[in-house]
């Protein structure tokens, strides 16, 4: 489709993908205007801000999808096994079991790590505090549902980090293949 054509939704959909791959500070502007298909004037006329414009709007359009795809499931009724389930899944196949970076992980490096640090951070907290909740729910007290909200965020975050500098997806697929049952197993048997 011709730039012009492009809807705002989909040029930032385009930005993710050098953001995700490349992160704040290795997006280019030249790279970010390629992948767009727009001149550096037409994306200044979309983002006057430049470069910060175009992250903190592909971090709203994230958060958006996040939202709609893991956070609202995982609030959603009935049962805390099938929602938490469902969140792993669609982790799995937002990440291609692992071949795709995490666009939030690339931002908590460099200085995007201060200058996003806002909307970095509410996107992390309403993860964590949608999944507690559907652990709350399954009968869990809330500091432990927290705790081991906290650790699954940390467990799949870092084992895209780990599976992408190994250069094998598998990490990522092991990390994943336990966690549902590890999140619901009883206080007793982990303590």
């Amino acid at each position: 489709m011709p730039p012009a054509l492009l809807s705002r939704q989909e040029v930032i959909e385009k930005l993710m993908l050098v953001v995700r791959r490349a992160g704040y500070d290795g997006a280019s502007l030249a790279e970010l205007s390629k992948a767009t298909g727009l001149g550096k004037s037409s994306l200044y006329h979309h983002f006057p801000d430049g470069k910060d414009d175009m992250v903190r709007a592909v971090l709203e359009h994230l958060e958006s999808q996040l939202r709609e795809s893991v956070f609202t499931p995982l609030r959603a009724p009935g049962p805390a096994r099938r929602r938490v389930e469902a969140m792993v899944k669609t982790i799995d196949d937002y990440y291609r079991g692992g071949r795709e970076a995490c666009v939030l992980g690339n931002l908590v490096l460099g200085t995007s790590r201060t200058r996003f640090r806002r909307q970095l951070q509410s996107i992390f907290d309403e993860w964590i505090d949608a999944l507690a909740g559907a652990l709350v729910d399954s009968g869990m007290s809330r500091s432990v549902a927290r705790a081991r909200a906290e650790d699954a965020v940390i467990r799949i975050e870092g084992a895209l980090v780990l599976a992408g500098a190994m250069g094998d997806v598998s990490l990522f697929g092991r990390a994943l293949k336990q966690l549902s049952s590890d999140l619901l197993a009883s206080s007793a048997r982990r303590s």
